[in-house]
């Protein structure tokens, strides 16, 4: 009687990771470039109380078996790396990547990490930044009297400069890529750090090995589904409901027995 109170409470925690994963997916429906998250979750070890194909009594061999189950458990919570729909700004420093790829942005530890999100702007000092004011690798300085700033698709960065004939050259934006885009560890603030499971980056030119073009102008929106997302919702919530049931059945039964004389 004690395994199925163990199994069903093994169920109600799965169910309240996903509602938990769920909702963090729609509290961030408006963020840019987020990409949502599924829990993957797996059955646990099984008990063996007649093992499948054993001979019989009668010296023919067993279709099927005894094998009890203890429940469920959360294996890990992938990032999925669909492109979101393209919105469009108008904002010279907005940039969206079409296709796959990852800005570099070096942060204020002197380390690497990883966006999507393309929503620029211009520091004090000219360099294109992130909204929160951390520097895009490699570096863009735009000039103050700077005009017409121009990102091509290939990435070649040019403005207008007062009293040069030509647009200047002010850069080339670069992208990074991934084996395995999931396996990059989310630190927050739309950026992402590499992992043993996501393999070393590739950096290359956008429109290069695989990676995406860029598109200035736009930016990219979260992929989340509101209607999916809500219907995985009400599928948690039932099953969750479910397992508390199988909880309070459980212990009815425990009180039958306990009553017994």
């Amino acid at each position: 009687m004690l395994r199925s109170l163990q199994t069903a409470a093994t169920g109600m925690d799965a169910q309240q990771r996903l509602v938990d994963t769920l909702s963090n997916n729609i509290a961030n429906v408006n963020t840019t470039a987020f990409k949502k998250s599924r829990p993957h979750f797996n059955d646990l070890l099984y008990q063996n109380m007649k093992a499948p194909g054993l001979n019989s009594s009668d010296g023919t061999v067993a279709p099927g078996g005894i094998q009890v189950g203890n429940g469920v458990r959360l294996v890990s919570i992938d990032k999925n790396f669909e492109q979101g729909a393209i919105q469009i700004t108008g904002r010279d420093t907005d940039l969206v990547i079409r296709g796959r790829g990852f800005f570099r942005i070096q942060t204020p530890d002197g380390n690497i990490a990883y966006t999507r999100d393309g929503s620029f702007e211009r520091g004090a000092d000219g360099r294109l930044v992130t909204s929160e004011g951390i520097p895009l690798v490699p570096e863009i300085v735009v000039p103050p009297e700077a005009t017409d700033l121009t990102v091509g698709m290939d990435g070649i960065v040019t403005a207008k400069v007062q009293g040069e004939v030509e647009p200047r050259n002010l850069g080339q934006i670069q992208l990074a890529n991934f084996i395995n885009p999931a396996g990059l560890e989310s630190i927050g603030r739309n950026l992402y750090t590499q992992t043993p499971a996501s393999g070393e980056p590739v950096v290359t030119n956008p429109g290069e090995n695989a990676t995406g073009l860029l598109s200035q102008g736009n930016l990219e929106t979260s992929n989340v589904n509101i209607v999916e997302e809500m219907v995985q919702m009400i599928q948690g919530q039932r099953a969750y409901e479910l397992n508390s049931k199988v909880i309070k059945t459980s212990d009815e039964m425990l009180a039958s027995t306990n009553q017994m004389r």
